[in-house]
């Protein structure tokens, strides 16, 4: 049996794209990848974050904001940057790890336009959603 690649999400405050990021890639593709998620700084779980993906099924609830400092001594595979800051402010790791961009909006930034608290969550359902499909297509696109 072959060892599960480890696959690391990285925006910039650990609190909502990487968080469900690594909240679907657990859900779905557990049997192949270890994952975990992290941030450039850590800015705290998102609770709008943790009430769409319950909605679809998967708790993040106990996910704790992380940096990407905490996970130096760990030889990851690949990593997935889902923001344009932590793109551009990526670290360089060590040994043989994919860097890979693919970017979402911005939910809480998208959900300042509206006062409808449906309408701010709608907001973050269209990027858990997005974020669904490609998690759904793991590993092509690494």
């Amino acid at each position: 049996m072959s060892e599960k690649k480890k696959l690391l999400f990285l925006c910039t405050g650990n609190s909502c794209r990487s968080q469900m990021a690594e909240g679907w890639a657990r859900h779905l593709k557990g049997d192949l990848f270890d994952v975990y998620s992290a941030g450039i700084e850590t800015h705290g779980l998102n609770p709008n974050a943790v009430r769409v993906m319950a909605e679809a099924g998967v708790d993040i609830s106990s996910h704790k904001s992380q940096n990407i400092s905490e996970f130096g001594d760990l030889a990851l595979d690949y990593v997935v940057t889902v923001c344009g800051h932590a793109n551009e402010n990526c670290p360089l790791f060590t040994g043989n790890c994919k860097v890979v961009h693919v970017g979402f909006q911005d939910p809480p930034a998208m959900a300042k336009e509206f006062t409808d608290e449906e309408d701010q969550l709608d907001c973050y359902r269209k990027v858990r959603d997005e974020i669904r499909a490609f998690v759904d297509k793991l590993p092509e696109g690494l």
